[in-house]
């Protein structure tokens, strides 16, 4: 039985169609059971839909409106996931924090993708924080990371990392699209060996 994967995102998705890709072509071995977005707009559950993968819009303002917490949302989202009963949680370019209460009813079994190298650029516009570095002369190169998740941000062990080399020649644009090269990489391989290490 192939592994069951989660693949939370908020956005266009990239990440998660390397994924798809890297089961399709047998270079993942693992069925995506659901797929989560905190944004009813992301692109990426197109790339889902397209895929005939089930998905689940969880957004958090609806929690907000009726004056719920934070914890409550992510206790209610968990809840869910655990439905899908996951051999692993990737966090494929996710925009929220997951609180301890949420990573505490999954045993250690939930990844992210971070494009910085560890303590470099933690949070949020990473890269173009990196590439103002490189303008004001204080790095020569960033990269991409996978990582385990804990309640500090981007502060978990790291699985896989990459350094991307910043060019002189560079726009943002340049360096964001070698960025996102490494990452659809990483990603496959990150998801892989914490899949290899669950099997044990």
């Amino acid at each position: 039985m192939a592994p069951r994967i989660v693949v939370l995102i908020s956005g266009n998705g990239s990440n998660l169609q390397a994924i798809i890709d890297a089961i399709n072509s047998k270079t993942l071995e693992g069925q995506i059971v659901l797929v989560v977005s905190n944004k009813k707009s992301a692109f990426g559950l197109t790339r889902a839909t397209q895929a005939g993968l089930p998905t689940l819009t969880f957004p958090l303002k609806q929690y907000k409106d009726l004056g719920k917490t934070r914890i409550e949302y992510d206790l209610d989202l968990a809840k869910k996931i655990k439905e899908y009963n996951p051999n692993l949680i990737i966090l494929a370019g996710w925009m929220h924090i997951l609180s301890e209460e949420f990573l505490k009813c999954f045993d250690d079994i939930i990844i992210n993708l971070h494009p910085a190298l560890p303590n470099q650029f933690d949070g949020t516009n990473s890269i173009e924080r990196a590439y103002e570095a490189f303008k004001k002369g204080d790095i020569t190169k960033t990269g991409v990371m996978v990582h385990k998740v804990i309640p500090d941000v981007d502060k978990g062990e790291p699985l896989l990392i990459e350094e991307v080399p910043i060019l002189e020649t560079d726009s943002l644009d340049d360096l964001e699209t070698r960025i996102h090269n490494v990452e659809h990489r990483l990603i496959v391989q990150g998801a892989k060996k914490i899949l290899d290490e669950l099997n044990r």
